[in-house]
């Protein structure tokens, strides 16, 4: 769901193909395919079989995560608790627990923009390839009654999951790739990486510095001309996550509908934000609360970000306006040169 955000290192240039390694100076970059996705995975470290095996142990941790909390995998655990919904709780362990507990907590503080219960509705509409038909109205209504981030049951005395209805269905596609990108992070840090990017197909997050000593350099993209620069963030300790209704869509009767999927009508958004920016220190966050800004619309996305401590925003909006937070620009803009 995030496509805007792409990776440029100041005065080092890579070219790769995937799976292969490219070692410039001290630095270490793989590109390789990972949960369906392009994945960058970078270490700055002076000793290559360093730099090497914190990648290797970090693609590890990648597969061993997407084998808990992938709901395509039908042995994960997140399946299973699909597969019990209306009927039993799910004993589980404390990672996808304490994902679900926090993916609970922010549907509250979106008013329910984001919801992990949205895969019930969800899964009516197909974008690869694009479906040419919308979907029945009844369908649509029947699909709504099953998504309600409240009747996600948690027990955390007993690390158990219940979906409280019958065919309800919980996904991470709105939170999983940031879960993921800190759990690769931290598997890197732990190896002696003390500086780094973890970028999960446009989940962003980077620590410590390039070799040079100046912040990782982030481009933000045009959602009307692909591979074109609108700004450019500098940062450091910190994670950056683009959502955008421009690559997965579908126009049927003339009207657009993309993929991000407003878990409170059944629907798509169709008006309102191109494309929304989160900056914050926790990619996981920025994960969910990207999406959730292009539900909200401007002007309540604004009013989420104010309340947040450490977090900004850029939101691209439908006259293609640059609208940031305060605070943004003073701390990590840089215009085009």
């Amino acid at each position: 769901m995030k496509h805007l955000v792409l990776l440029a290192l100041i005065l080092i240039t890579f070219t790769s193909t995937y799976c292969e390694d490219i070692r410039i100076g001290i630095t270490t970059k793989r590109i390789t395919s990972l949960l369906s996705s392009r994945c960058e995975l970078v270490a700055v470290h002076e000793d290559s079989q360093i730099a090497t095996k914190a990648i290797d142990k970090c693609v590890e941790e990648i597969l061993r995560i997407e084998n808990i909390i992938s709901e395509w995998k039908p042995d994960s655990e997140i399946s299973k608790i699909n597969k019990m919904a209306g009927k039993e709780p799910v004993t589980v362990g404390k990672e996808l627990f304490y994902l679900i507990k926090r993916s609970k907590k922010i549907s509250e503080l979106t008013d329910g923009a984001f919801d992990i219960s949205f895969l019930s509705a969800g899964k009516l509409w197909v974008f690869n390839p694009p479906m040419k038909e919308l979907p029945k109205e009844e369908l649509i209504q029947a699909a709504l009654k099953k998504v309600n981030y409240k009747n996600i049951i948690i027990d955390e005395g007993n690390m158990t999951v219940f979906l409280k209805e019958e065919g309800m269905k919980i996904g991470t596609g709105g939170i999983g790739q940031g879960f993921i990108a800190n759990k690769a992070k931290a598997i890197m840090v732990s190896m002696g990486i003390k500086s780094g990017i973890i970028n999960m197909s446009g989940d962003v997050t980077a620590w410590g510095t390039q070799e040079n000593g100046k912040p990782w350099k982030i481009q933000i993209g045009d959602p009307l001309e692909k591979g074109k620069a609108l700004a450019w963030l500098e940062i450091n300790n910190m994670s950056v996550v683009t959502s955008g209704d421009y690559e997965k869509f579908t126009v049927i009767n003339g009207k657009k509908y993309c993929h991000i999927f407003d878990p409170r009508t059944g629907y798509p958004i169709t008006t309102g934000i191109k494309s929304a920016t989160v900056i914050c220190a926790d990619v996981e966050i920025a994960d969910a609360l990207a999406t959730s800004l292009c539900i909200l619309g401007e002007k309540k996305a604004l009013e989420l970000i104010s309340q947040l401590k450490d977090t900004e925003c850029i939101i691209i909006n439908e006259e293609n306006k640059i609208i940031t937070s305060p605070q943004l620009k003073q701390k990590y803009w840089k215009e085009n040169e």
